[in-house]
């Protein structure tokens, strides 16, 4: 799995939301990609009112702002949970 992370400059809810990202701690690194919408009108007009937002490559599924790191790990799945122990 990896994360699209949908955010443009001069955002403070997408650094909210990056501060969250890099210090929600995380059973295994998640890869994410961080996309300026400003760069494509297309995205602007999906996501400009919505940033930061956060997609799974895998199923699609997004996660609107605001988020907090309980909702982040159910968003990422079980074997995300902080309280997950490998085998």
């Amino acid at each position: 799995m990896e994360l699209i992370f949908y955010t443009t400059a001069q955002c403070h809810l997408c650094e909210l939301a990056e501060a969250l990202l890099v210090h929600t701690p995380m059973p295994e690194p998640v890869p994410v990609e961080v996309v300026d919408i400003a760069q494509s009108e297309a995205l602007v007009a999906r996501y400009g009112t919505r940033i930061p937002v956060l997609r799974r490559n895998d199923t699609g599924a997004e996660l609107d702002w605001p988020f907090d790191a309980a909702a982040l790990h159910a968003f990422l799945g079980p074997q995300h949970h902080k309280d997950h122990a490998p085998c």
